[in-house]
């Protein structure tokens, strides 16, 4: 037991060590929405987006909205909004209950040495992805959501 134990702490491990970079092959890993739900991201997902800030997930939560249900899922696009930082009363309180009556489905970075996602300040990062390669990465602001899909 302390073996398997052992051996899942060394794999998470190395898992949050690599960073995703252009070229890199994003493998299939799991992460939970904001209902408790596992969701596998893998060589289907087409554009990953992550958001490490109120106000950059305020703004694509804006725009998204106002799309039509299934959306994400249509464009093969997933949207990852870090929330480790957050205070757990916080998160339990406000975050959560705000982000489940979002007709779509966010994956959430809990753990604060989760470092696989590259970051910039007030800004979302957009992964663009062909056959679970990552193929570019950009940085987007507000006025450029629209243009991501």
């Amino acid at each position: 037991m302390i073996k398997k134990l052992l051996a899942l702490t060394m794999l998470a491990t190395a898992l949050f060590a690599n960073t995703f970079n252009v070229n890199s092959p994003i493998g299939s890993f799991e992460m939970t929405d904001q209902f408790d739900k596992k969701h596998t991201v893998n060589a289907d997902v087409k554009t990953i987006i992550v958001s490490f800030e109120k106000d950059t997930s305020s703004d694509l939560n804006e725009f998204l909205e106002k799309q039509e249900a299934g959306f994400l899922e249509a464009n093969d696009t997933v949207f990852i909004a870090d929330i480790s930082g957050m205070p757990t009363i916080i998160t339990k309180i406000f975050a959560m209950p705000k982000m489940k009556k979002y007709n779509y489905n966010i994956l959430l970075i809990t753990e604060e040495d989760d470092t696989r996602f590259l970051h910039k300040e007030e800004k979302l990062t957009v992964y663009k992805l062909e056959n679970g390669v990552i193929t570019t990465v950009e940085y987007a602001g507000k006025e450029d959501i629209p243009t991501l899909f």
